[in-house]
C-alpha cells in the first residue's frame, strides 16, 4: 500500500516520540529534561544500567550510546513490537487519532479478515476460561494446584480448559453466529474426513493463550490430561495470525520487563515461563513446541544482545542447545551473542523454582556459559585424543564450526578461544610452579647463584645444555618484546625442549597468547613469572647484547634473531640425532672402540658448534634438508668416514 505524500511527515509530527518510548522505558529524572524534549533512558534494546539512550523529542529521533540503535517513532514501534512498516503506521495513526488512508480492496479485505479472526480468537479465549470453573476441569485445577499456580496466576495468564467434547467450541461460536470459515480460519477446528460436522482442535486439554507483541491472541497451547495421549502438548495449526517459527510464548510482557534491565531467559515451556515469571523473572519467553528458528533468535535478539537459554537438565536439554549453537553461529554480530545455562539433571526451571528457590535459579543464571565453552564441550566430552589422528579430527570439527562464523572478528575471538582450550587438553603448562606459588616473581633462582648471574640460566646449567640454554633465553627474551612474530614461529617454538621451568613457562605463556595483542601477552607474562623475572632475562648479558633487544619494536630485526637462533638450535639437535642413530647401527664387541672414537668425535664437534666461529660461520643445508654450519658438517663427515671404514674392516 503507498501512502500519499505528507501523511508521514504528519504523523510524525503529531506521535511524541517520549510518549511512545516511554511505554517501554523508565525515564532517567537526573539526566531528562523534559521542558526541552530532552529524554534519557536505559535501553530497551540491550541490558544495561546506565541512561544511555537518547531521546530528542523535538527532532523525532532517538540514539543509544550503548548499542547505537537509532532511528523514529515508526522504527521503535516496529522493533519493539516485531511487526512490519504499515502495521507500526497503523498503531501510531491509531493512537494520533489519524485515519488511515484508504487501502486497495485486496489489501482492505485481508486486514478485515485478520480483525475478525483475532475477534473469535478472544471469543475462544473466554470460553475456554469459563470452562476451567466447570466441574469437568476438576482434575485440571487439581494438577494447575499442584504445579503452585495460584488463582492470580490462573487469571494473569488467563489459563482455560477445553472440555473433551468433539464439539464443544464448535457449538458456542455458532452459537455467536461466527462463520464456519472463521472457526476454521482461526485453526479452533478441523474439517471431519467422514463429512460431518467440524471437531474441536482441543479437547480434554488445559489451555495456554499465545499472544504476539502488540497482545493479540494468536494461537493456543493445550497440555492433556489424559496420560496416553500421543501428544502431551498441542499447539494450534499455523493460520493467517499463527506463524509458529516468528511467534514466542510471553513475548510482548517479556520484551518490557527486558527493557527495564530484566536478563531475558529463553525456556522450553509455558510452565516454565509461568513458574519464571511468578518467581520474578519476567523476562521469560519459550518457543512454541519446536527447536528454536532463525526468525525466533532475531527476534531475540530484538530484545536484548545476550539470551540466556534455561534448558531441561536431560539429555533432550543438552541436544537442543547443540542445534541451537549450529543455528546461531552463522548468525552472530559484535554484542550479540547467547549463553547457556543447563539445569540440574532431571531438572526443568519450574522443578528448581520449587525444589530451592529463586537465589538456586539466580545462581544458574549468573553462571550462565558463552557459546564457544558449549561447542568445545560439544566436541569433546567424553572422548579420548590418544593419538594424532583424533587430535586432527578434533582440530576439523572446530575449525569446520568457526568458519560458519560470518563476522570476522568474532570468527578470530572464538579462533582465539579454542586455541587457548585446546592448549589446555593438550599442552599442560609444565614447569609452571605448584599451586599457590604462581604468585608475581615467585621462580626461585639456585641459593648460589651471584646477583650478577640471577636467573642466568647458565647460573646451573654446563657444557651442551648452558649453550641449548642461552639460545632458548634468547628467543624467549625477544619474543617477549615483539610477541607480535610468534604466530611465525609456532612451530619451531613448540619443539623447544625447555628443561628449565622458566624457560618452559614463558614458552607455553607465548605459545598461549599468540596473535594476541602485545599489552594482553605482556600482561599474561608477567601474571605468571612476574614482571622482575622478565626484567632478569632481559638484562643477562648474553641476552641484553642482541641488536633485537638493544632496539626493541623492531620486527624484523627480532625476526631475523628469532630464525637464526632457532635454526641453530634445531641444527645442533639435528646432529646430535644423526650421530645417535649412527652409534645405534654398530652392535658387536667390535663397536666398543667405534663407541669411544665417536664419543670423541662428538666432543670435538660440540667444541665447534660452541666456538666463537660458529656465529660467523656459513650455512648450508645438509642432506636431510637440515641447516647446519660448515664447521658441523665437517665434523659429522669425519664421524660418517669412521663408521665406514670400522664397518669394512669388520
Amino acid at each position: 500500500m503507498s501512502l500519499p505524500p505528507g501523511f508521514l511527515d504528519e504523523l510524525r509530527t503529531r506521535s511524541s516520540l517520549s510518549q511512545v518510548v516511554g511505554r517501554k522505558v523508565i525515564w532517567d529524572a537526573r539526566k531528562s529534561n523534559q521542558g526541552k524534549g530532552d529524554m534519557w533512558a536505559p535501553c530497551p534494546f540491550h541490558q544495561e544500567k546506565s541512561a544511555s539512550f537518547h531521546v530528542d523529542d523535538r527532532k523525532g529521533f532517538y540514539y543509544c550510546f550503548g548499542c547505537h540503535a537509532k532511528g523514529d517513532a515508526i522504527s521503535f514501534v516496529r522493533e519493539t513490537e516485531n511487526v512490519g512498516f504499515m502495521e507500526a503506521v497503523e498503531i501510531l495513526a491509531r493512537e494520533a487519532g489519524m485515519p488511515m488512508p484508504e487501502r486497495d480492496p485486496q489489501a482492505q479485505q485481508k486486514a478485515d479478515r485478520r480483525t475478525q479472526l483475532a475477534e473469535v480468537m478472544e471469543l475462544a479465549v473466554r470460553f475456554f476460561r469459563l470452562q476451567l470453573n466447570t466441574g469437568a476441569a476438576s482434575d485440571a485445577r487439581a494438577y494447575l494446584e499442584k504445579r503452585g499456580l495460584t488463582s492470580n496466576a490462573l487469571e494473569r495468564w488467563e489459563i482455560g480448559f477445553a472440555p473433551d467434547q468433539w464439539q464443544g467450541l464448535w457449538d458456542h461460536l455458532k452459537e455467536k453466529n461466527v462463520e464456519d470459515d472463521l472457526i476454521l480460519g482461526a485453526g479452533l477446528a478441523k474439517p471431519s474426513s467422514k463429512g460431518g460436522k467440524p471437531y474441536d482442535t482441543f479437547r480434554g486439554r488445559i489451555i495456554f493463550p499465545i499472544r504476539d507483541a502488540r497482545g493479540r491472541a494468536i494461537a493456543f497451547g493445550g497440555r492433556a490430561m489424559d496420560p496416553n495421549d500421543n501428544a502431551k502438548y498441542l499447539n494450534s495449526p499455523e493460520t493467517e495470525l499463527f506463524d509458529k517459527g516468528r511467534s514466542l510464548f510471553n513475548q510482548g510482557p517479556a520484551r518490557t520487563a527486558a527493557g527495564k534491565g530484566q536478563q531475558l531467559i529463553v525456556a522450553e515451556g509455558y510452565m516454565d515461563v509461568i513458574a519464571l515469571a511468578s518467581a520474578g523473572f519476567e523476562a521469560a519467553v519459550a518457543p512454541l513446541g519446536t527447536a528454536i528458528t532463525e526468525n525466533q533468535l532475531q527476534m531475540l535478539w530484538r530484545i536484548a544482545p545476550e539470551p540466556v537459554i534455561a534448558l531441561d537438565g536431560d539429555t533432550a536439554g543438552l541436544r537442543a542447545a547443540m542445534r541451537l549453537i549450529d543455528l546461531a553461529l552463522p548468525l552472530l554480530e559484535a554484542g550479540k551473542s547467547l549463553r547457556f545455562a543447563l539445569m540440574p539433571d532431571g531438572q526443568d526451571p519450574d522443578d528448581l523454582l520449587r525444589a530451592q528457590g529463586a537465589p538456586a535459579l539466580q545462581k544458574l543464571l549468573d553462571g550462565a556459559v558463552p557459546m564457544v565453552q558449549l561447542l568445545w564441550q560439544r566436541e569433546t566430552e567424553g572422548r579420548v585424543f590418544d593419538s594424532p589422528e583424533r587430535k586432527a579430527g578434533l582440530d576439523k570439527a572446530l575449525r569446520e564450526r568457526i568458519m560458519l562464523i560470518k563476522d570476522p572478528s568474532i570468527r578470530s575471538h572464538y579462533g582465539q578461544e579454542i586455541k587457548d582450550l585446546r592448549w589446555q587438553l593438550f599442552r599442560p603448562h609444565r614447569g609452571h610452579a605448584k599451586s599457590g606459588s604462581k604468585a608475581r616473581g615467585n621462580w626461585q633462582q639456585p641459593a648460589h647463584a651471584l646477583p650478577t648471574t640471577r636467573a642466568s640460566v647458565l647460573a646451573t646449567a654446563q657444557g651442551e645444555a648452558a649453550t641449548e640454554q642461552l639460545r632458548e633465553a634468547i628467543i624467549l627474551a625477544v619474543l617477549t618484546t615483539c610477541p607480535d612474530i610468534v604466530v611465525e614461529f609456532e612451530g619451531g617454538i613448540e619443539q623447544m625442549r625447555c628443561s628449565d621451568p622458566f624457560h618452559g613457562a614463558l614458552r607455553d605463556v607465548l605459545l598461549r597468547m599468540a596473535g594476541q595483542p602485545p599489552e594482553a601477552c605482556r600482561a599474561a607474562l608477567e601474571d605468571t613469572v612476574g614482571a622482575a623475572a622478565l626484567e632478569n632475562l632481559l638484562s643477562q648479558r648474553h641476552v641484553s647484547v642482541v641488536p633485537s633487544i638493544r632496539t626493541p619494536g623492531d620486527a624484523d630485526k627480532a625476526r631475523m634473531t628469532v630464525a637464526e637462533e632457532l635454526a641453530k638450535l634445531h641444527s645442533a639437535r639435528g646432529l646430535d640425532a644423526e650421530i645417535s642413530e649412527a652409534a645405534e647401527d654398530l652392535t658387536g664387541e667390535a663397536d666398543e672402540g667405534l663407541t669411544w672414537r665417536l664419543s670423541e668425535a662428538a666432543r670435538a664437534a660440540d667444541v665447534a658448534r660452541r666456538s666463537g666461529q660458529e656465529d660467523r660461520a656459513e650455512y648450508e643445508v645438509g642432506d636431510n634438508g637440515m641447516r647446519i654450519s660448515r664447521d658441523e658438517r665437517s665434523a659429522f663427515d669425519a664421524l660418517l668416514r669412521t663408521i665406514q671404514k670400522q664397518k669394512t674392516h669388520d
